[in-house]
């Protein structure tokens, strides 16, 4: 990465941030100043431009649109308590950016323009990073097929953009799982490891049938058997049975979360015993009924740690204990978040300041 990346700027006339209220920050729905563009034709990626943030052209031949190539990431600034603006592991970020650019066929995108074009981004947006400390800034790079052609093959062309968005928290309150035994979010062989757009849009409906029944969100099971946990909703989940912090291990069909990978490295260092292993419903369902599961919870970006109140398989429902009775998720989560506003010494290197 390098400090001297020529962006050209084109700056917003008058600035919306006098009409937010960061009060009360909806997660996703309010949009800084500016964004990020760079297009890549012929071969190369042209220089990134930032200008006022606004819809873009399209043609409606965009082979984005019909043949799904779409991709993107999410990751987070913070402000600290010195006032200053750093973001959690954004070259991790750009890494999966790519593997998942490998995977559907894209080009992938300098190191340069990902990390030193948000850098650039954010430091002109700062003011928009919120000072509160259940919200921050979220940043979404993401790039999509722009060849106008019908006709199924990898585009040619492509767009890369990074826009900004204050948010408050993810999941307001502890969640409801089901652990969904009939539809799939990923196979073997597929594109579950990757950040597809693709795989979002094909997890409304079961997501949706389970909502018409008061349940918050699913959690996935393998496509074979439906019998081993995958991910809970669109987080990396996590359970502790007796006094062992317990998660999937990542295969082709799992997002290898930035967040996972952060707090198993913090479990692991405060002498948690963890283990990456496959978990199945039968497991899940006794320790449950012995009382020996302790802890159920999601981590990934938007939510950092989402805390799992009851889980649902077919006909039975298991309340879990109360949040106030948890050692692991809430000491590690509060470190995580600590580390990542600056408030507790960073010994990994994973934020960088802007």
């Amino acid at each position: 990465m390098t400090d001297t990346l020529e962006i050209e700027i084109n700056r917003i006339e008058s600035s919306r941030l006098n009409d937010v209220d960061f009060e009360n920050l909806p997660f996703g729905k309010v949009f800084t100043d500016h964004m990020l563009m760079c297009q890549y034709t012929n071969g190369q990626w042209s220089a990134p431009k930032i200008m006022p943030y606004g819809n873009i052209p399209l043609s409606p031949a965009s082979s984005m649109i019909h043949y799904g190539q779409s991709i993107f990431e999410g990751l987070k600034a913070f402000r600290t308590e010195a006032n200053e603006v750093v973001v959690f592991r954004p070259e991790k970020n750009w890494a999966r950016f790519n593997a998942s650019a490998t995977r559907l066929c894209m080009p992938e995108i300098p190191k340069e323009i990902f990390v030193e074009g948000l850098r650039q981004l954010i430091n002109l947006d700062r003011a928009w990073v919120p000072n509160r400390s259940d919200s921050s800034l979220y940043i979404r790079p993401f790039m999509f097929a722009t060849d106008a052609l019908l006709g199924v093959k990898p585009s040619e062309t492509y767009m890369f953009m990074i826009i900004l968005a204050p948010v408050g928290p993810y999941y307001p309150k502890p969640l409801h799982l089901k652990i969904e035994t009939h539809y799939t979010r990923a196979a073997m062989g597929g594109v579950g490891a990757a950040k597809a757009a693709g795989n979002y849009a094909s997890a409304l409906y079961p997501a949706k049938l389970a909502q018409e029944q008061g349940i918050d969100q699913l959690i996935w099971t393998d496509a074979k058997e439906h019998k081993y946990l995958e991910e809970a909703g669109t987080m990396n989940m996590m359970l502790v049975i007796g006094d062992t912090l317990i998660t999937p291990p990542l295969t082709a069909t799992i997002l290898p979360g930035v967040t996972r990978d952060s707090f198993l490295t913090l479990a692991r260092e405060a002498g948690v015993n963890v283990e990456e292993r496959r978990i199945s419903t039968d497991e899940v369902v006794e320790a449950a009924k012995a009382g020996t599961l302790r802890e159920v919870f999601g981590v990934g970006t938007a939510a950092t740690i989402a805390n799992v109140v009851k889980i649902t398989f077919e006909d039975q429902t298991f309340e879990l204990p109360a949040i106030e009775t948890r050692k692991i998720s809430p000491a590690i989560g509060e470190k995580l978040l600590r580390i990542k506003k600056g408030q507790e010494e960073d010994t990994h290197g994973w934020n960088i300041t802007i």
